[in-house]
């Protein structure tokens, strides 16, 4: 049996019993990064009786054939990642594919995710999504990608490295609109958790001063027909010249037209 089972994003307390079971059992446990596989189970209290060994992505193509080998003798196989599910970004379908083609028994221990976690927290609607992994490096590449990504309807859920943060958010600003809204967490279930939540060009302009941490960003999805932002300004008004307040209209105006709250009160107390 190949068992894929998730860690921990962050705090180790979000270990499910399974996959401290797992852990203590199985007898060989594949793991990313055999150091932190080791620290983890210190920090539960296990002491794996199987063999740990490194897959990694230098090494999964070259490590799957005895994987499968151990499966077929009727060993137990955990595929384990540095934090997560095994082969959500990370390694790990290489060997499901290799399993299912073989006929060989995969199952999974669910737990830890940062893309639902991110979603549950970004504030954006949750009913339809999709999931980008990683954006390209190149700056051309990524612009390619998000002008693709620019008309879909779900939310977009990626990861990103810190240190690409800034950049990513003001090409998601210039591909999507200054205006759509996102959320960047960061952080997740650890001592500095943070969730900066608005529109995505307010949000690049903070990332601007450095973001650390692991890194997930919501954005929400294109809303055909959205107004632009003159034609929100003057709905806003005609609601206020309705005797409507004007932290209700443009809370009634702008979440449909994917234009933040905040932007909208700012812009017409400037207009002002």
């Amino acid at each position: 049996m190949l068992v894929l089972a998730a860690t921990p994003i962050g705090d180790p307390r979000d270990a499910s019993a399974r996959l401290v079971a797992e852990l203590a059992t199985a007898d060989v446990i594949a793991a990313e990064d055999t150091r932190r596989t080791r620290r983890l189970c210190a920090a539960l209290g296990v002491t794996p009786v199987g063999a740990l060994l490194s897959y990694h992505e230098h090494n999964e193509r070259a490590m799957t054939p005895e994987l499968i080998d151990r499966l077929r003798t009727g060993e137990r196989v955990l595929l384990v990642t540095d934090a997560g599910m095994p082969s959500v970004s990370d390694p790990g379908y290489r060997l499901v594919a290799a399993a299912v083609a073989a006929d060989l028994p995969v199952t999974c221990a669910p737990g830890p995710s940062a893309v639902l976690m991110a979603l549950a927290l970004s504030g954006l609607p949750v009913d339809r999504f999709a999931f980008d992994g990683f954006l390209p490096r190149k700056p051309g590449e990524r612009a390619r990608v998000l002008a693709e990504a620019a008309r879909e309807r779900r939310t977009l859920v990626y990861f990103e490295a810190p240190h690409r943060t800034a950049s990513t958010l003001a090409a998601m600003a210039l591909a999507f609109g200054a205006d759509r809204r996102a959320a960047v967490c960061r952080e997740l279930t650890k001592t500095y958790e943070e969730v900066r939540r608005g529109p995505l060009c307010e949000l690049a302009a903070w990332a601007e001063e450095g973001v650390l941490g692991e890194v997930t960003i919501v954005v929400a999805g294109f809303v055909p027909g959205a107004v632009d932002l003159p034609a929100a300004l003057a709905q806003v008004q005609d609601l206020v010249h309705g005797g409507m307040r004007l932290k209700d209209a443009c809370a009634e105006i702008g979440p449909p037209a994917g234009l933040s709250k905040k932007l909208l009160y700012d812009a017409v107390l400037a207009a002002r």
